[in-house]
């Protein structure tokens, strides 16, 4: 796959993430995993795509990227109407989920 459209699958799960994110009551997933255990699915594959679609990028680089943007998420979950809670622990296992990928994809590449 190119280059192009890794950024394009990329973009699209990072939109489909967020819409997931603010949903009052998203979708259950199969086997209905935990919380916790959706945000490390989520961000791993963020990670990976982000990798794949990036991959000059510098590995701090795309981890801060998607740590801020868990964090966004997070806050926007603070916002009432939505009925979400947000919640620092997501936070941190969105930020580890994320940075554990890309470590092992950067020890995959040599």
């Amino acid at each position: 796959m190119t280059e192009i459209r890794w950024r394009l699958l990329f973009w699209a799960a990072i939109a489909i993430a967020f819409a997931l994110a603010l949903m009052p009551r998203p979708p259950q997933l199969p086997g209905a995993p935990d919380d916790k255990v959706q945000h490390v699915m989520a961000f791993a594959t963020l990670a990976l795509l982000a990798r794949l679609a990036f991959p000059a990028a510098p590995v701090l680089r795309l981890l801060a990227g998607l740590s801020l943007y868990g964090a966004l998420i997070e806050i926007c979950q603070l916002y009432p109407p939505l009925g979400r809670d947000g919640d620092w622990l997501d936070w941190v296992a969105d930020t580890v989920a994320a940075g554990t990928v890309l470590v092992i994809a950067r020890l995959a590449r040599r």
